[in-house]
């Protein structure tokens, strides 16, 4: 039986992040030997699994990455019980991994399937038993999506937050691994976490929001009294300006006032030689 020393359990304590008692039981149970007591420690932080299972988990992260390639993207939202484990660098570190195994696997990704998924050999199951393991608290994947396109951009806002993918279509001439493409691409995601825009293009936009707007915009005019192709007009200008406001490419550019969303993008495109337009984005942020 090896010497269970200090410097032992504090290696052990270092790779389990279970507390130091905890770690000096496991050693001895396991006669000193750090995997065996590996073992031991995930044996027990099974059943302590099972019994944070079912807390309320209304804090966490959102964690958005893409593919070397910029041509994936996927966003996962990983909830906790507190804004402390929230905030964790440990936490954060187990959604990236979690997102990465979405975003490697060959298959469509949903929140229903996403724990089959592996990243070196590792299913997102175990990867989030362990995590409940270390940080002590329940935890779950709230959401997550998958997208693919000519080109993809990624945004995290607020330490986790508030995460964002942004889709492009691209001309050939532009390589969406570029940095000139990914520096543009992160622009366009920043404003999508800034201004959560309704949807990207006015044709987007859901047909219940718009007979919604109208509604209101109508009841609106018909109170000022004119005749009713002067309240027409009224609600019409004002639907154009609901637009401007809530449709992405519409917006006007947070980083110059001066130019639109699209024209914006139409400058970079100019710049990089080619031809883009924002085709879509995700923004999930992060609720209680």
């Amino acid at each position: 039986m090896a010497e269970i020393t200090a410097a032992l359990v504090k290696e052990l304590r270092e790779i389990t992040g279970a507390g130091m008692m905890e770690c000096k039981k496991a050693l001895t149970e396991a006669e000193g030997e750090i995997e065996a007591a590996i073992d031991v420690l995930r044996t027990r932080g099974l059943a302590a699994v099972a019994k944070k299972a079912g807390r309320a988990t209304n804090e966490g992260t959102v964690m958005a990455v893409t593919s070397p390639s910029q041509k994936d993207g996927v966003i996962v939202e990983l909830k906790c019980e507190t804004d402390f484990v929230g905030m964790n660098e440990k936490f954060h570190a187990y959604a990236k991994k979690i997102a990465d195994a979405a975003l490697y696997s060959d298959n469509e990704v949903t929140a229903e399937n996403i724990k089959d998924c592996e990243l070196d050999g590792e299913k997102v199951s175990d990867i989030l038993t362990d995590c409940i393991h270390v940080m002590g608290e329940n935890s779950e994947i709230a959401t997550v999506t998958k997208v693919h396109a000519d080109g993809v951009a990624s945004y995290i806002h607020g330490g986790g937050k508030i995460g964002v993918l942004v889709t492009f279509e691209l001309s050939d001439e532009i390589d969406p691994a570029e940095a000139g493409f990914i520096a543009c691409a992160r622009d366009v995601a920043m404003q999508v976490a800034a201004t959560d825009p309704v949807a990207a293009t006015r044709e987007d936009v859901p047909e219940e929001i718009r007979e919604h707007e109208m509604g209101i915009y109508k009841a609106q005019a018909a109170e000022s009294g004119k005749p009713e192709a002067i309240q027409t007009k009224i609600a019409e200008g004002r639907m154009h300006k609901f637009f401007a406001e809530n449709c992405l490419v519409e917006q006007a550019f947070v980083k110059d006032g001066d130019l639109t969303v699209e024209q914006y993008v139409d400058k970079c495109a100019k710049e990089l030689g080619g031809q883009m337009k924002v085709t879509g984005f995700v923004r999930v942020a992060l609720a209680a």
